[in-house]
């Protein structure tokens, strides 16, 4: 068997005094609607409010005072429960294992050299990045396209930047495209 480290010594301590509270507050809690109930029907018996005030004074006040008091105490002794379940989750995780050791830069999400594009999207990805891959929607994202500046590189993939168009490579201006002359 092996000994217990100090901070769990203590969490296991807090816990142990935890369940007397809950108990409490259970009990308030039921104490203070029986309470009430005995009052309520102490009053509703009594046609004067002169015969009435004997059993709002005696049961229905201190009742709801009751009441008050075990959520107050319940309050109280969820808050310390979860706290304790949030420090041995995090024991927990800081005993897991260490993270690998930092190289200072981090490993890419996605490789490929293709480029993608979501037609009426504002990003441009890489073909294996987790936000396109899979998707039909996805069609290869020309140069033009990428050049012209409508759509920004994706923060996730991180692709290159988009390559300058050639002029060689981009067609002529077709009749209909043509700058219509001044009037």
């Amino acid at each position: 068997m092996r000994a217990a480290r100090p901070d769990q010594t203590a969490r296991s301590t807090r816990l142990r005094a935890v369940r007397p509270v809950l108990w409490a507050a259970f009990a308030a809690l039921a104490a203070g609607a029986v309470l009430c109930v005995f009052g309520w029907y102490g009053m509703s018996g009594e046609r004067f409010a002169e015969r009435q005030l004997p059993y709002l004074a005696s049961c229905t006040v201190p009742g709801a005072a009751l009441i008050v008091a075990g959520a107050v105490l319940l309050a109280h002794g969820r808050s310390t429960l979860a706290s304790a379940r949030v420090e041995e989750l995090y024991e927990l995780l800081v005993t897991a294992g260490t993270p690998p050791a930092d190289t200072g830069r981090a490993e890419p999400v996605a490789t490929s050299g293709d480029l993608l594009m979501i037609p009426g999207g504002t990003l441009w990805h890489r073909a294996d990045c987790p936000l396109v891959a899979g998707k039909p929607k996805a069609v290869v994202a020309d140069a033009r396209i990428l050049a012209s500046g409508d759509l920004s590189p994706c923060p996730i993939c991180e692709p290159e930047p988009a390559p300058a168009p050639s002029p060689a490579a981009s067609p002529p201006p077709s009749p209909s495209q043509s700058p219509s002359p001044e009037r």
